[in-house]
């Protein structure tokens, strides 16, 4: 009963907050409709008249436009089925800079494991969210039905714009298919999210475990030089794959992992990069492809390669964090070696090599299962009870193999 009438009191509070800032908003949405009245809907989505941008121009998946989002930014035509969700009252009346940006690309069958991943920001974070969902045009559809059918009180906790995979038009293939499909429009973020300064990306096998805004706040660590943040992609060089088998520059002694990537973009959008091509720094926009064509023949994990080599010739730039922020199977397969999950417990969990969806790491599809199939309600539970209940229990682990012998 206790559930239903703070329920009824929110939606109470939410309505009136709405209608006064329906009221306080009318001179400015007159302002931003006259000035993008080209393709801009309110509420819905619309496609574009079918005018594509060049590369460089501004990004509209800004959240004060209620639209579509970045319909291209290369020259190639592609159909834009981009879209927003409209900002709640409570939302909208925070200051932009306290919203948190989190992006992810999903491409093939990522659907319902993105939407677990999306629901575990929710239920876990406190601060508004702003997802930009970068995905193939037959998924957004799905994408939007099902989070709008979210209930009302996480509907007012979050943003979303969906937005088409945009690669350079000469080389659009090959991007596409790097390594898994569609991974590497991750490099492209800073150039396509203009209007956005900071952003979290993941991938879609990640469950938070902690709030976002937790990870987030690692951006205030960052002294002058650093414009991005990793997890070494491993602790323990005995079993590491960068300081064994690659055939290319990468960061530091063992890598590291792009799978929960934070990002100043303002910062690497301004920085010029040293590297192995030429003598003189270039631009993030000037690096990435003369950067494939040198090493497409060595790389084997695609845009994390790149990013390994691009932050080896430029390591002041990385700041990098322990491994509980993204803890992987490769963390428990031959001993327990991230230390920092022992102690404190794992906030990120990064279930790469499918093991999401097998049972050979039965511990890592039990946490995803759990969040998968919890059911949204009026009642954010996760928000009453103390955190430490749901941080991911090293003892469920099997027992572990020993190391190799090398």
């Amino acid at each position: 009963m206790r559930c239903y009438l703070h329920a009824l009191l929110l939606c109470m509070v939410f309505a009136v907050f709405s209608v006064l800032y329906v009221f306080n908003q009318l001179p400015v949405a007159s302002s931003f409709e006259s000035q993008y009245e080209d393709g801009w809907t309110d509420r819905r989505t619309k496609k574009s008249s079918g005018r594509q941008p060049q590369f460089g121009a501004q990004d509209t998946g800004h959240i004060v436009r209620k639209g579509g989002g970045v319909p291209s930014l290369f020259d190639h035509q592609e159909h834009d089925k981009t879209r927003e969700k409209p900002a709640s009252a409570s939302v909208q009346e925070a200051t932009r800079d306290e919203r948190i940006h989190l992006a992810v690309v999903a491409c093939g069958p990522r659907l319902e494991e993105t939407l677990t991943m999306l629901k575990s920001a929710l239920l876990f974070s406190a601060k508004p969210l702003h997802f930009h969902i970068f995905a193939e045009d037959h998924l957004h559809g799905s994408f939007g039905e099902s989070l709008d059918l979210w209930p009302s009180v996480f509907q007012t906790k979050f943003n979303y714009t969906t937005y088409p995979i945009t690669f350079p038009s000469e080389n659009a293939k090959e991007w596409k298919k790097l390594f898994k499909p569609c991974a590497s429009q991750r490099l492209f973020l800073p150039l396509i999210l203009k209007d956005v300064d900071s952003l979290l990306y993941v991938d879609t096998d990640i469950l938070f475990l902690q709030p976002v805004e937790e990870i987030w706040s690692l951006l205030s660590f960052f002294n002058s030089t650093h414009l991005a943040a990793m997890a070494p992609e491993h602790e323990e060089p005995r079993i590491a794959w960068y300081n064994r088998f690659a055939r290319h520059p990468y960061y530091g002694k063992t890598g590291v992992n792009s799978g929960v990537m934070l990002m100043n973009m303002t910062r690497i959008r301004e920085k010029y990069f040293k590297n192995d091509m030429t003598s003189v720094p270039l631009k993030w926009v000037e690096l990435l492809m003369p950067l494939l064509q040198k090493y497409k023949l060595n790389i084997t994990w695609g845009d994390q390669d790149l990013l390994n080599i691009i932050f080896h010739h430029n390591p002041e730039s990385l700041y990098v964090f322990p491994c509980q922020w993204n803890y992987r199977p490769d963390h428990c397969i031959y001993g327990s070696n991230c230390l920092e999950a022992e102690q404190e417990g794992v906030f990120i969990l990064h279930g790469n090599r499918g093991v999401y969806h097998d049972d050979k790491q039965p511990a890592f599809r039990a946490v995803y299962e759990a969040i998968q199939k919890f059911f949204l309600c009026c009642c954010s539970v996760f928000h009453s009870l103390p955190l430490h209940l749901f941080q991911f229990p090293l003892s469920l682990l099997p027992p572990f193999p020993p190391l190799p012998v090398l």
